[in-house]
């Protein structure tokens, strides 16, 4: 299974290509809102460094967001019209999930992770998750509020990383009822790479996502109250 894996949801874009588990190529690079002008050019380039030709793919993985609205939408166009010309399978991936997968290479203390990407407005995406047994497992829906919200419904050992860290870290610190650790800001933003394992599972299991109806994840306040997953 050779896959092409993207994540436009941040001012990076992620790239990858991969043979099942199997990391061929990956790349990232800071492209702000030039994603639309540079993405066709960086997709041809890393085939070639991985050595897959494009029609030699077989299914496409996309990061959904939350994040960028501009550039969400310019990478799932993006992965849309690939999958229709090739006739492909498609996987979107949350992007909090993914970065999330981050915990691999931090290898935390901490049994709880926290992701907050910064939603302006004093806001903050985020999800919650635990860690157990090395795999991880979400434990709240994705959120979209302020982060004093967030705090209130956090307790014990928690390891925060995503770019809104850098807006809050002195805030998170500061609360009483949680020790916070904080991720490097190499580990804020989503690497696709980090995704190889999630999407193979998903194409093996065929649990595709239906490309003509595929649309970012959009968080709007009334549907991110925190509860546990049932």
């Amino acid at each position: 299974m050779r896959m092409l894996l993207l994540d436009t949801s941040s001012k990076y874009l992620s790239l990858a290509v991969a043979e099942d588990t199997k990391i061929l190529s990956q790349m990232r690079r800071m492209l702000d809102r030039k994603h639309s002008l540079r993405l066709a050019v960086l997709i041809d380039k890393i085939l070639k460094r991985a050595q897959v030709p494009l029609k030699k793919i077989d299914g496409f993985c996309i990061g959904r967001g939350p994040g960028s609205f501009t550039g969400l939408r310019i990478g799932i166009t993006a992965v849309k019209g690939l999958a229709f010309v090739l006739r492909k399978p498609v996987v979107a991936i949350p992007s909090l999930d993914i970065l999330a997968q981050a915990f691999r290479r931090i290898k935390p203390t901490a049994q709880q992770l926290c992701v907050i990407i910064d939603a302006k407005q004093n806001k903050v995406y985020s999800c919650l998750y635990r860690i157990d047994n090395n795999r991880i497992k979400r434990s709240s829906r994705y959120l979209l509020l302020p982060l004093d919200e967030l705090m209130r419904n956090l307790k014990g050992e928690v390891l925060f990383l995503g770019d809104a860290i850098k807006i809050y870290r002195e805030r998170i610190a500061k609360s009483k009822n949680i020790k916070a650790s904080f991720a490097e800001e190499k580990f804020w933003y989503p690497r696709v790479a980090q995704a190889v394992s999630i999407a193979c599972e998903r194409f093996q299991k065929k649990r595709f996502d239906d490309a003509n109806s595929l649309v970012p994840l959009y968080l709007y306040p009334q549907e991110c109250q925190i509860k546990s997953r049932s």
